[in-house]
């Protein structure tokens, strides 16, 4: 099998998951998407291992042992990841990012709008 099957099936599934994180808002599917990702970023640890292994006849298979690694990290962020999504939900009623980043910074606009220079503007009206 040629390297360019999993390579170009890696880049689809890697582009498809950088989409999903720059449009989606809400923090589940984003989440997905970074496990899509990740998905394709082992899918090119391995095809390149098993490629690399056949071209310098080694029995050393490093790129499956960083695959290996990946998935305990991916699905520890993961566990971390929807704890974290579920306790906001729980707080703030919503899992809409838009939505979050609004209540954030939404702090910082109202103090910033009565400041000393709307009291004198009150104060003449």
């Amino acid at each position: 099998m040629h390297l360019a099957y999993p390579a170009v099936l890696a880049a689809l599934l890697f582009c498809t998951g950088l989409y999903g994180v720059l449009a989606r808002r809400n923090a589940i599917l984003v989440l997905m998407s970074v496990e899509l990702m990740l998905n394709a970023v082992n899918l090119n640890l391995v095809a390149f291992d098993v490629w690399l292994s056949r071209a310098a006849e080694e029995t050393l298979h490093s790129g499956q042992a960083l695959t290996l690694f990946t998935i305990a990290i991916a699905a520890a962020e993961i566990g971390i990841g929807l704890a974290i999504v579920l306790a906001v939900y729980r707080a703030r009623g919503t899992s809409d990012i838009d939505r979050l980043r609004d209540t954030a910074e939404g702090h910082e606009t109202d103090t910033s709008e009565t400041g000393p220079g709307t009291e004198k503007a009150e104060a003449t009206a």
